[in-house]
């Protein structure tokens, strides 16, 4: 397979050397091995003292390494005195217990620890309670569009767009040379997820009632969804089931990382806002692998692909609210903050109006965008920046 230098790669040099253990998290087949696999060339290759233990649990050859106190004796064996030790260690949840030998292992301070799993054992609500030790998390997402260009060798942001959004960024199917192919890898990384992040690891028993979840939720990406708005229509359709259920499935299925929640925000009252909430695919080629493309709402689905880019680029992302109007997105990072509204065709002027008017209402001096396909170069209407969706991707 072509690989491609990640964004991820610099994040975990920056932090060589830190006390902290690195814990790398994201969706299956989003490429957290493979970053493990870069950053371990990177070490060997640029550091002549470097002591690099490195573990796959996927090979049969580690595979009497899955007992901690055993994996604890094989690591602390390999140290050596006045090198840069680097432990490295991938799907680390397959040695039940780890975390009592990565605790024990950083507790003396010799080693540089790098660990990445299941999602089922490596949520970011619970690092701080898994480690005794400071954590820090490299969030891994699949290809953004930069990434898919540079994979695919493309030039034109614009033109090469449509390709991206029935594609998506799960790299392993780039190697399938039909749609077919594609998808049919596509879902089974969806099957994996659902089988044995959740219905195996979490000890799901509703089996049926999950994938009722998940298909609602992907059906409904970028609409306004509350726990009980789900429940009524599963309940409609004799699926009985309750709110709690419904929020401990839907939980679940955000802490696999196949979806991420986004909270509301009240923009003139700067607060946040605790009931419904939108739901957005960590990508979005699991929507049509998983639905099809029948009815396909791509305003919808450019709303997600844009949810998915802010937060691969740092931002907290929040639904806006401003005099009962929805503002798509108010991203914020540090003392930076922006307001962008994202549509499909805004060459009607009704459509245009509409999504520029909720942006106008916006008093303060923070920027604002308008995200749509216009097939057109960049421009400014009334202090709002308009801008092809592909162009805003591929910006660095």
């Amino acid at each position: 397979m072509k690989l491609i230098k990640r964004s991820y790669l610099n994040e975990l040099i920056e932090v060589i050397g830190t006390p902290d253990i690195k814990v790398i998290t994201g969706v299956r087949r989003s490429g957290k091995s493979k970053l493990l696999e870069a950053f371990f060339e990177y070490v060997v290759s640029n550091y002549q003292d470097a002591n690099v233990i490195h573990i796959d649990f996927n090979k049969i050859e580690f595979e009497e390494l899955q007992e901690y106190h055993i994996l604890n004796d094989y690591i602390t064996s390999r140290y050596q005195e006045g090198k840069r030790n680097f432990i490295i260690i991938d799907e680390i949840q397959m040695c039940p217990k780890f975390e009592k030998a990565i605790n024990s292992l950083h507790s003396n301070g010799k080693y540089d620890i790098y660990i990445t799993g299941s999602n089922a054992f490596l949520l970011s609500s619970d690092l701080a309670t898994l480690f005794t030790g400071r954590t820090i998390e490299i969030k891994v997402f699949p290809f953004s569009y930069q990434e898919f260009m540079e994979y695919y060798e493309l030039e034109n942001p614009i033109s090469s767009f449509d390709r991206y959004v029935t594609e998506g960024g799960l790299a392993g199917s780039y190697l399938y040379p039909t749609e077919k192919g594609k998808y049919d890898y596509i879902s089974g990384v969806y099957e994996t997820i659902i089988q044995r992040d959740l219905i195996k690891r979490k000890k799901i028993r509703n089996k049926v009632l999950l994938r009722k979840i998940s298909s609602f939720l992907m059906d409904n990406i970028s609409n306004i969804t509350s726990l009980s708005n789900i429940t009524s229509v599963l309940n409609n359709n004799l699926m009985q089931t309750n709110d709690k259920t419904v929020g401990s499935y839907v939980d679940s299925l955000c802490q696999a990382f196949l979806f991420y929640k986004v909270a509301r925000y009240d923009i003139k009252g700067k607060k946040y806002l605790a009931s419904s909430e939108k739901y957005y695919l960590s990508d979005q080629s699991f929507k049509y692998a998983m639905l099809g493309k029948k009815d396909m709402n791509y305003g919808r689905v450019y709303e997600n692909i844009v949810a998915i880019e802010l937060l691969r680029r740092g931002y907290e992302v929040y639904v806006g609210m401003l005099y009962q109007k929805e503002i798509d997105f108010v991203a914020i990072k540090r003392d930076e903050k922006i307001y962008i509204q994202v549509s499909d065709n805004i060459s009607d002027e009704k459509t245009f109006a509409r999504e520029v008017d909720s942006l106008l209402k916006i008093k303060d001096a923070y920027p604002k965008l308008l995200i749509a396909r216009t097939g057109h170069p960049e421009y400014t209407y009334e202090g709002i920046k308009v801008i092809d969706i592909g162009e805003w991707l591929s910006k660095k």
